[in-house]
């Protein structure tokens, strides 16, 4: 009899388990008599041993209701795991691929949060069960709340936007993290820190300079610092084939990137006009004679980073010289440019360009602006993935529009499902569908100055190259 060990069980915790301890040590927790009959087989204890209870005999198993803790632990584990896993997802593209610097911290911030949330799963099955690890309820609570917080995050960036499926996932998300802090309030999950109030401000603390440091260098910066394109044109040289040829006048063109952020170059244009004479000339002159217009940036879709500047030099033909009656020649430029801090977009958009017949049975499955001579068309992608999951898909299209004397560029941007009509009383439209997407992306139109030069001054230059170009006789 002195060498039979003294068997203990104590009173019931929180959950409901009961301390066993076999010759003064404890060797594990109880939540019912077949679990205690299970350490004292594995310690040799014979059926029937005595037994000091403590809080209760044999008969007190508060663990009633353990279907219940089950269920919550089950579904907390499934929560947190299925939070992660587009938590990693974000992370792995923004903490690479993100368009700035900020943006990269803040994919490698989302980055951690999702194996917090890995961690904060696993310690589920240790909360909900024994609770060996002393702080399994703290990394159970930062693993909610930073669901709860992924969830009003999706709801807020979701104002304003076209619903998508991920509205849903953040009013789900929302909901079901916020039963779980009900929960793990009334299960006192922080019992195992020993100055909760402490970390808990520091935590708040921290979260507010991190939202604020965010804050700043994803809406602030990208928001003040604006781009300057500066486009023109000038008048070189100008010279006859011979005396009864055209006139051919070199004008050299250029669009210069005068600011800090790059810009993608997604069409561009020029005007050659010729000024009419005074009204009290003989001969009338239509106003504003269009001489010649085109593109002068190729190819299109192409970068255009601070400080670096694209120039060509067109060679405009007009026939007949002697008998125009101009006063001026006018040369204007025009340039589309969208910011690329804020927006990716596919090498494809070089390629998309659709003209002629192709683009007669695109009209036929769409609605396109009257006088389109070609088009462009590519996805694009938001400058972080946050913001793609969010906003969803989007495609740019740009229409060049003949108008006569003048044409014009229209550009589109919508998600790719949906179909854009165009008014026929107003066949450019606006250069966006909305002042929301001007400013969001950053797409404006660059109208460089007017270059005018005086036309028998072009003549007159001419006739002095070809006389000098002339052998004697």
């Amino acid at each position: 009899m002195a060498n039979t060990p003294e068997v203990t069980v104590g009173a019931p915790d929180g959950l409901g388990l009961r301390k066993v301890q076999i010759a003064g040590k404890t060797v594990g927790k109880a939540w019912s008599p077949r679990e205690l009959r299970k350490y004292l087989d594995r310690a040799g204890v014979e059926p029937g041993h005595d037994i000091h209870w403590f809080g209760g005999d044999s008969t007190v198993w508060p663990d009633g209701r353990g279907w219940r803790r089950r269920t919550i632990g089950c579904l907390m584990f499934a929560g947190l795991l299925a939070t992660s896993c587009p938590l990693f997802w974000i992370g792995i593209s923004d903490s690479g691929d993100a368009l700035t610097y900020g943006g990269r911290i803040a994919g490698f911030t989302v980055l951690v949060a999702s194996v917090v949330e890995v961690f904060a799963a696993v310690a589920c099955v240790d909360y909900w069960g024994k609770r060996r690890w002393r702080y399994s309820g703290v990394v159970v609570l930062a693993g909610v709340v930073i669901a709860f917080l992924c969830g009003v995050t999706l709801l807020l960036l979701q104002i304003g936007e076209r619903s998508t499926r991920y509205r849903l996932i953040g009013m789900a998300l929302t909901l079901a993290s916020s039963l779980a802090l009900v929960e793990l309030a009334k299960a006192r999950a922080w019992k195992g820190l020993r100055n909760p109030t402490k970390i808990a401000i520091g935590a708040v603390v921290s979260t507010i300079l991190a939202g604020a440091n965010l804050a700043y260098s994803q809406i602030y910066v990208p928001y003040v610092k604006t781009p300057l394109v500066e486009s023109g044109a000038e008048f070189r040289e100008s010279n006859l084939e011979k005396r009864e040829g055209p006139l051919y006048v070199t004008v050299h063109l250029y669009v210069k990137n005068a600011g800090e952020v790059p810009v993608y170059v997604l069409d561009s244009q020029y005007w050659i006009h010729g000024v009419p004479a005074s009204s009290r000339s003989d001969v009338k002159v239509e106003k504003d004679d269009l001489i010649y217009d085109g593109a002068f940036v190729k190819p299109v879709g192409r970068v255009l980073n601070p400080g670096e500047e694209i120039a060509q030099d067109s060679v405009v033909e007009i026939d007949d010289p002697e008998s125009r009656k101009f006063e001026a020649i006018r040369a204007q430029t025009e340039v589309y440019v969208i910011r690329k801090d804020r927006m990716k977009m596919s090498s494809e958009y070089e390629r998309s360009g659709v003209g002629g017949r192709a683009l007669e049975e695109v009209a036929k499955k769409e609605d396109i602006p009257a006088g389109t001579k070609y088009m462009y068309r590519s996805d694009i992608s938001n400058s972080s993935e946050i913001l793609n999951v969010t906003r969803g898909r989007l495609r740019i299209t740009v229409f060049r529009v003949s108008m006569g004397r003048w044409s014009n560029i229209v550009v589109d941007v919508s998600p790719p499902g949906d179909r854009v009509k165009f008014d026929p009383l107003h066949p450019l439209g606006d250069l966006l569908q909305s002042e929301k997407l001007r400013a969001r992306y950053g797409l404006s139109a660059v109208r460089g100055s007017t270059t005018e030069m005086p036309y028998r001054e072009l003549l007159e230059k001419a006739r002095a190259v070809q006389k000098t170009a002339e052998p004697p006789k």
